[in-house]
């Protein structure tokens, strides 16, 4: 479903440079910009993808992955088709690189959104699956009226989306998950086509903002996985957001272009962990691998067990109100 875009000026010779996300592609008229879902029609930007919904699933919100958001509850996740990177990994590239007039997509409208949300019990929302920036319209619209219904709403993102679409969004969107691919621009340019430097202000601005963050770093053996460039990126955290923010280093699994890269050794995601620990994160997590202690969440001030998981199955154990049981430290700050 066509939609007229928001975040966009005109141009000479019918030229239109969209400004939602950090490419602002200058796009000649009939021609589509870097995400492949935003086009300029006789100089005019639009959404390509409005309502427009590839996939559609129930998840646990342990999924996106958001550990201190809601635990334990059920997210509607919705995913259309186009990225705005162009990642040689990319675990989704069926629909990141799937051309609208040739993908099989079902039109859900905002207010059918938060219905099908209340209708299958599930507490909040989720744009997911591929990269929600470029779908800022609907997403816009849908997470105002989630909002209005009792709705939590979440991204989980790149970090590509620009100061003034995310200022407009955040009175609207609890959470995000955002992706730091790694801590070098060589990394950026090279892998996912884009640059480090306005996926750091991305989460320096939402924590600004007060939504709820969480980072996800996918290891990759041998490009992002060096112990300089984990310390650098732990050091960051920790100075720019601080030491609440949750942390996830995830194990990689070959896909897409990258076949021939092996999946992260387990030492190598521990040592992450042990890294970001010495930096004085507080709360560390390792995802994609065997059930064990460094996927719950641990008081870091008592010691104790408040959250177990397994898997996306949560039992919480040790938390009342968002406070440690056991010496009523906060965890949870929503």
């Amino acid at each position: 479903m066509k939609h007229e875009a928001r975040f966009w000026k005109p141009g000479e010779y019918k030229k239109a440079q969209c400004l939602l996300c950090a490419h602002t592609c200058v796009i000649p008229e009939d021609k589509t910009g870097i995400c492949s879902v935003r086009k300029n029609e006789d100089g005019t930007l639009v959404s390509l993808i409005y309502a427009a919904c590839s996939s559609v699933a129930v998840d646990p919100v342990e999924k996106k992955p958001l550990y201190h958001f809601f635990p334990g509850s059920r997210v509607l996740s919705f995913g259309s088709v186009g990225c705005n990177f162009k990642c040689e990994h990319c675990q989704n590239y069926d629909i990141s690189t799937a051309q609208v007039s040739e993908s099989d997509l079902q039109d859900i409208l905002p207010k059918e959104a938060v219905s099908l949300a209340k209708q299958y019990g599930c507490r909040g929302l989720a744009w997911t699956y591929n990269e929600p920036t470029i779908w800022h319209e609907y997403c816009f619209d849908t997470a105002k009226l989630a909002k209005q219904e009792g709705l939590y709403t979440s991204y989980v993102t790149n970090g590509y989306i620009t100061e003034e679409p995310l200022n407009e969004l955040a009175p609207y969107l609890d959470a995000m998950n955002i992706d730091v691919k790694a801590f070098t621009e060589k990394f950026y340019e090279t892998v996912c086509k884009a640059r480090l430097e306005p996926v750091l202000l991305t989460c320096e601005r939402a924590y600004h903002l007060g939504i709820h963050i969480e980072l996800t770093y996918l290891v990759i053996p041998g490009l992002n996985d060096a112990e300089k460039e984990i310390n650098e990126f732990c050091s960051w955290v920790v100075h720019k957001l601080g030491p609440e923010v949750p942390v996830h280093f995830s194990r990689f699994h070959p896909d897409y272009k990258t076949v021939k890269i092996p999946a992260t050794p387990l030492k190598t995601l521990k040592q992450c962990y042990d890294i970001a620990t010495r930096h004085g994160l507080l709360f560390v997590y390792v995802g994609n691998v065997p059930h064990g202690d460094y996927e719950n969440t641990i008081c870091p001030q008592c010691k104790h067990t408040v959250i177990e998981r397994h898997g996306f199955q949560t039992v919480i154990c040790g938390l009342k109100d968002g406070k440690c049981m056991f010496c009523g430290r906060v965890i949870l700050k929503k």
